[in-house]
């Protein structure tokens, strides 16, 4: 016991340094290029685009119905048979992105079409163009509706991050995976790396509780 203790003792810090220097700054990358990609995509089904609208629906579809780790390999083993070469990270970020910007978009529109007709239309009866109505007046709106939702996904994308350790990105589980592999303690390791993960998760859902008790202020 005092060996095992030992033991995950010294493999805390190198779990909680990849995660720290390679799990959050790929969550935080990624979902932030996932929100830009959401917006875009559900200004676009809000604004009812021709032809736009009708590819952002493929996106959505073709995204949320093939699994992540498909994905994840079809960019970063996939792709190189067609002469096109991602790193690990990138490839990774890029396929974060795309993911969650499908899931994201939908909560988005939602939260669009939630918004009162009525508030559009007195904003340009007061003058007020279409882009400028959207911007100041029901996307805010829109995006605090949204808020719950979207930090919930941003709670899961920190999960998925685990992942990336199937293309060689050295996040939390693959440092996880090599420890156990050269100490054969696979039991006591992996709870300990999802310990880890639950500590990332609670200082994100505090963080969720303390916007939304920001939001609900502005109400």
């Amino acid at each position: 016991m005092n060996e095992l203790w030992s033991l995950l003792a010294d493999s805390f810090w190198q779990i909680l340094l990849p995660g720290l220097t390679m799990t959050i700054p790929l969550t935080v990358i990624s979902f932030s290029l996932a929100l830009v990609i959401a917006i875009a995509v559900a200004m676009v089904q809000f604004a009812k685009i021709p032809v736009l609208k009708e590819l952002c629906r493929f996106y959505i579809w073709v995204i949320r119905g093939t699994p992540l780790l498909v994905q994840l390999f079809v960019v970063f083993y996939g792709l190189p048979h067609m002469g096109v070469l991602i790193e690990a990270f990138p490839a990774a970020v890029i396929v974060f992105s795309i993911n969650e910007g499908a899931y994201c978009a939908e909560t988005v529109r939602a939260a669009l079409e939630s918004v009162p007709a009525g508030q559009l239309e007195a904003a340009e009866c007061a003058g007020l163009s279409w882009g400028q109505s959207i911007r100041r007046i029901v996307l805010p709106q829109a995006l605090r509706t949204a808020f719950p939702s979207l930090s919930n996904s941003l709670i899961a994308m920190v999960k998925d991050t685990s992942l990336a350790s199937n293309i060689t990105v050295t996040e939390m589980f693959m440092a996880t995976t090599r420890i156990a592999a050269r100490t054969w303690q696979y039991l006591p390791l992996y709870l300990e790396v999802g310990f880890i993960y639950l500590m990332f998760c609670t200082v994100l859902t505090k963080l969720q509780s303390m916007g939304e008790k920001k939001l609900s202020a502005y109400e």
